[in-house]
């Protein structure tokens, strides 16, 4: 009787322990808090959902094949062992494939699939005059018969010379609208927006509006789809650095309209994972980016089912990098792209990813990622602004 009774205890206590895992593995609903590391303060870890849940959730939304995944994930051995700290990986986003790659591909097929859906004609976009977005978005809309309207603001102290993206944009044929401010003069976008719309539809288009950086819900675009694109992104990654037998503790972006962070923060928090989203700003300030980030973050969690919120103070942002500005470069920026260029053989660009190196160095010197950890440092593109910038460039490297 002793024996089938200590028998029956040491039933119980199994299914005790591993009835939790497999409602983790069954349920999008969070089980047991643990207390981590995230960011620079303590917070609670749930699991909220599991890869394959949340991979299937993700394809409930129509794509497109525009963009060539998954991207090559490289090991910087030498630039890791250069700034004796961690193991430095590069996710190479600037290899997706579209008129130079970069990470708005990674939108583009959702975003271009919504139109589609839309049985959209034409696309209209805006940004900077030398926009990654607009050249990637223009190429996309070519392929599938769309015609692309670019609305480019121009600023006078950056390169709006018919170079790099402009150039592109010129050769893909887009209808290009430049918008130069008068000094003191308030220029709305949205009236300008508007003003074309109403000249597409009365040509008797059905024209397809999206936000800069296809990051923010808007427009013709009624879901997160920019962000969701990089929830698949984070799960990319993460399955990849679990093959490579690595534990992923961070990944390092450039930060700007704030989709691509917000789909990570969003696939890190979703997995229960303990994974650091280190964004460092290009150009707006910590707080109001991490408000942004955060708006963007937890519309992606609802359209995606998650019962979850990511508050402003999850989201981790540097802005000690920015410089003097937006599209401004400095004398960090040039010597991070040469440094990289040297040492690994691979170009970055003076707007973004120069930047975020720039912060993804000097926080290794200063102890922020442990020695022995695994930090990815993913690629967004951007690298035809190398050749708008070029003067600079020389002037900054050969001093």
């Amino acid at each position: 009787m002793r024996v089938i009774k200590r028998e029956f205890l040491s039933l119980f206590q199994v299914i005790f322990l591993i009835f939790p895992f497999v409602l983790t593995l069954f349920s999008c609903r969070p089980i047991a808090p643990v207390q981590v590391e995230a960011g620079e303060s303590p917070r609670e870890r749930v699991k909220y959902i599991n890869e394959r849940e949340l991979e299937k959730r993700i394809r409930e939304f129509q794509q497109v094949k525009l963009a060539h995944l998954p991207t090559p994930l490289e090991r910087l051995r030498t630039l890791s062992s250069k700034l004796k700290g961690p193991k430095i990986y590069i996710k190479r986003d600037d290899e997706t494939g579209l008129a130079f790659g970069g990470n708005k591909a990674r939108k583009l097929d959702f975003i271009i699939a919504d139109a589609l859906k839309k049985k959209s004609d034409v696309i209209i976009t805006w940004a900077g005059v030398q926009s990654n977005w607009c050249r990637q978005t223009a190429a996309a809309a070519r392929m599938y018969g769309i015609k692309p309207i670019l609305v480019l603001f121009k600023r006078p102290e950056l390169p709006s010379a018919y170079d790099g993206n402009l150039l592109l944009d010129f050769i893909m044929e887009a209808d290009i609208r430049i918008v130069e401010p008068k000094v003191g003069e308030t220029t709305r976008t949205e009236d300008i927006i508007n003003k074309i719309v109403e000249e597409q539809i009365k040509k008797g288009h059905n024209p397809y509006v999206v936000p800069v950086g296809g990051s923010r819900v808007g427009g013709s675009m009624m879901e997160p789809l920019g962000a969701i694109s990089y929830t698949a992104g984070f799960l990319e990654i993460y399955k990849e650095m679990k093959k490579a037998k690595a534990k992923l503790d961070a990944i390092v972006i450039a930060t700007g309209s704030g989709g691509t962070q917000a789909g990570l923060v969003v696939g890190a928090k979703a997995l229960g994972t303990d994974v650091k989203i280190v964004g460092i700003s290009i150009s707006g300030k910590k707080e109001s980016i991490q408000e942004n980030v955060s708006a963007i973050a937890n519309i992606t969690a609802e359209a995606l089912g998650l019962k979850m919120t990511v508050s402003p103070e999850e989201v981790i942002v540097f802005d000690d990098y920015i410089g003097e500005g937006y599209g401004l470069l400095n004398q960090e920026t040039a010597d991070a792209i040469r440094l990289i260029a040297k040492t690994e053989g691979i170009l970055l660009d003076p707007v973004y990813t120069g930047k975020a190196m720039v912060g993804l160095i000097a926080l290794i010197k200063k102890g922020y990622f442990s020695k022995r950890g695994n930090v990815v440092f993913l690629h967004t593109g951007g690298t035809p602004a190398l050749f708008v910038y070029r003067d600079r460039i020389l002037e900054l490297l050969k001093k």
